[in-house]
């Protein structure tokens, strides 16, 4: 059997008093999913373990069956294996966003979703006026980027800038949350100050404030951690050749790391433009030649950092109809039956506008495996499937029946 795990970010929410008191995933069209639900099994899956941050790097590990407390060592590690940023001993990654400053307030965490080519330049100009040999910046896709210092500490506390949008910034700097991380968490904070006094004037902002789009005015340096040591992801479970698809460094970094061969898709975005069924055709393609997919969409969750309920409800709509529905049509008459599961990784509820630590809806529609009495997909109505709420690694392994692999609990 086969595996493809087709995840939402940020998919969840909450009832929205403009959508009848109803979730996007509720009040959206979604007849492939909902079919799926219908035929297989739901429940609800505890991504975000106590005393973790309800980030996508803790959530999507968590979907793959990784012991966060064994593996995890922040985003930027896993961003850096992405990019090909090979990290020596003693070198701390960092996740650094361009984000836009305006006044005292952090009024967004992406500079208006800069485009790469934009955000490539001012992270050359980072380095060329504050880098060294002990601070580079290495440019991603869009606004996110990583940066790595050479002899930094990692027991930082370090806040999300999606977590606090039209926030007071000066609050949210870097604190150290040990004595001896003090002096890292001065270098990232002269960091920040340093580049809002270089980036404001820079042409390509001036350009953008004449388009009347956002400036990168600032950067944010959040997840920080090393190295980490991650077992494959066919040692745990057995599942055999892997492959990730993802527009974000940070899923791509995961499936490095996880033994997955990455799979690239032109004109994968990230946002709600993305190529959908690039990203469907890559899936299947990718299903014919090893044993599991991760396919990877965060439109959902740029919708609901954004705060925009009805751009929330057409990226879920657009992951039913152009990549759930072509997926199912193209597996349904193989002679190798295709296990198919849907979720996302954690909620972004457009009330809030962040991500939130509440346990996450998902179905498994898998060949010869009994169907609960669900028939449609959404954070409610799982309540009632037979799974009921999965923990740990629980859930990667009902999708691929390997009860005898490795255990852990949350």
């Amino acid at each position: 059997m086969k595996y493809v795990i087709i995840l939402g970010d940020g998919m969840a929410d909450e009832p929205v008093a403009a959508l009848g008191n109803r979730t996007p995933l509720q009040y959206a069209r979604t007849p492939h999913m909902d079919r799926l639900a219908y035929a297989g099994a739901t429940g609800r899956l505890q991504t975000v373990p106590a005393g973790f941050h309800p980030g996508s790097e803790v959530a999507n590990l968590a979907v793959l069956g990784y012991d966060l407390h064994r593996v995890y060592e922040g985003r930027g590690v896993l961003e850096a294996a992405s990019m090909g940023v090979s990290l020596q001993t003693g070198e701390l990654a960092l996740r650094c966003n361009l984000v836009c400053i305006e006044g005292e307030s952090m009024k967004n965490h992406s500079a208006g979703h800069i485009s790469s080519d934009e955000a490539s330049e001012l992270i050359a100009f980072l380095n060329e006026r504050t880098g060294d040999a002990q601070t580079r910046f290495h440019a991603g896709v869009s606004y996110r980027h990583l940066l790595v210092m050479a002899g930094g500490d990692k027991r930082l506390d370090c806040t999300p800038p999606h977590d606090i949008p039209a926030q007071p910034f000066r609050p949210s700097l870097v604190k150290a949350a040990h004595p001896d991380a003090a002096q890292t968490a001065e270098r990232l904070n002269r960091l920040v100050v340093a580049s809002q006094e270089i980036l404001a004037a820079h042409p390509v902002n001036r350009k953008r404030m004449a388009a009347g789009k956002d400036p990168a005015n600032s950067i944010w340096p959040w997840s920080p951690g090393f190295r980490p040591d991650m077992p494959t992801l066919n040692a745990l479970y057995g599942v055999g050749t892997s492959a990730v698809i993802s527009a974000v460094d940070l899923i791509r970094g995961i499936g490095v790391y996880a033994g997955m061969d990455v799979v690239t898709v032109d004109g994968a975005t990230g946002l709600y433009d993305t190529n959908y069924e690039g990203k469907a055709q890559a899936a299947i393609d990718a299903l014919k030649t090893h044993d599991l997919v991760y396919l990877h969409v965060e439109a959902s969750d740029e919708a609901g950092h954004a705060g925009d309920v009805r751009l929330k409800v057409r990226t879920v709509e657009d992951l039913d109809r152009r990549i759930v529905g072509p997926v199912c049509e193209a597996v349904r008459t193989w002679d190798e039956p295709v296990a198919i599961s849907v979720l996302p990784d954690h909620p972004t509820p457009c009330a809030v506008r962040t991500h939130t630590a509440d346990p996450v809806p998902f179905l498994i529609c898998k060949p010869g495996q009994a169907p609960d009495k669900v028939a449609r997909y959404d954070e409610f109505s799982v309540r009632q499937g037979r799974y009921g709420l999965l923990t740990g690694n629980a859930f990667i392994k009902a999708l691929t029946g390997n009860p005898e692999s490795s255990n852990f609990e949350s």
